[in-house]
């Protein structure tokens, strides 16, 4: 019963078998062989754009690099207070960005609004040189409450931020996840909507190591494959990371992996609210955050269990939580199966 996270789940099968076939022979390093060619090809496809693409090992890297490729030093990058690039990410957008500010806003549902973001806009506008200017807006795409920005929501931000001159970034770990749940496509999703660049996540949708910066707009790209060599994260046996996105996006199995987890967290949602038990967000990627009793932890994690809990105050002040309740985070993912579901769910229900 592992829902601590997507990223404790092992490889997809498809993808290790992709791994398995790029073991084979001899290839030329530093992605100028033919499999990354034919990577970053068919991600372009898959977003139907002439993309500029990066493969990288890590979100932490596709997420400061973007953000450095497109916000000055003395910049400021708009956020939710919540975003990974904000708690999770030990400055990297900083260092990469070479000093650029994250400038965390609030937002229900962990997402932001239009209103939000031109105030923090009018905010950090003006007074130069002495003030830092923003200059991008970053959205996580699904968010780290689990919610989703539908098209709309997208496209209203984007118009904003760029009303202004903004550059717009999409943290997508978690697009896989996201885009199953709406009926569009992934460039609807992204640049036909405003963003700009996106940090397009493989690793917690089922591959080992393996993300991409994706940038619709060539001219948009210029020096990237320098920032992304000086900073470490051009592997030399590059071919070993696009034959994960190669497993990845064949026939559509990014997209069914995520619909998988999906489903595993609807079901463990489902279960627990006939349970009685508090579900405090929309469940619409693959992350489930529940109010459990405090007493049900300890019996939870002896049955073997494993889930985060997170501090009741991330919840925000809309959301009411008893002194003897708790909020946690269940993750599912490509690996989950109804059974572990099915016994987390028997176990609360017994309580």
């Amino acid at each position: 019963m592992n829902f601590a996270s997507d990223n404790t789940a092992g490889i997809a099968p498809g993808i290790m078998d992709a791994i398995v076939r790029a073991n084979q022979g001899f290839a030329l390093g530093y992605g100028n062989d033919a499999l990354t060619r034919s990577v970053e090809s068919r991600i372009g496809e898959v977003f139907e754009c002439d993309a500029a693409v990066f493969l990288v090992p890590t979100g932490t890297t596709a997420n400061a690099l973007s953000l450095a490729q497109v916000t000055p030093p003395w910049g400021g990058v708009l956020c939710h207070a919540q975003a990974h690039i904000m708690t999770s990410e030990c400055g990297a957008p900083e260092f990469f960005g070479g000093g650029l500010k994250l400038i965390g806003l609030s937002g229900e549902d962990c997402k932001l609004t239009p209103d939000t973001v031109e105030r923090a806009i009018a905010r950090y506008s003006g007074h130069v040189p002495h003030q830092v200017n923003a200059a991008a807006l970053s959205i996580t795409q699904a968010t780290e409450a689990g919610t989703t920005y539908r098209v709309e929501e997208i496209a209203a931000l984007s118009d904003v931020a760029h009303a202004h001159g903004l550059a717009v970034h999409m943290d997508g770990a978690r697009f896989g996840n996201a885009l199953a749940r709406m009926n569009v496509t992934a460039a609807e999703a992204t640049w036909k909507a405003g963003v700009d660049v996106l940090s397009f996540g493989a690793t917690k949708g089922g591959a080992m190591a393996a993300e991409a910066v994706v940038v619709f707009d060539r001219k948009r790209a210029a020096h990237m494959a320098e920032r992304r060599k000086r900073s470490g994260h051009l592997f030399s046996k590059h071919r070993f990371l696009a034959a994960q996105f190669e497993g990845y996006l064949n026939d559509g199995y990014w997209l069914a992996l995520a619909r998988h987890a999906n489903a595993m967290a609807d079901r463990l949602s489902e279960g627990l609210r006939s349970c009685g038990v508090s579900i405090v967000w929309p469940v619409e990627a693959n992350i489930v955050f529940a109010l459990l009793p405090q007493t049900l932890d300890a019996k939870l994690k002896s049955a073997g269990a494993a889930y985060y809990v997170r501090p009741n105050t991330q919840a925000g002040d809309d959301v009411k939580i008893g002194p003897d309740q708790m909020l946690v985070r269940l993750v599912t993912s490509f690996a989950t199966v109804d059974a572990e579901v099915d016994r987390f769910v028997a176990l609360v229900r017994a309580g």
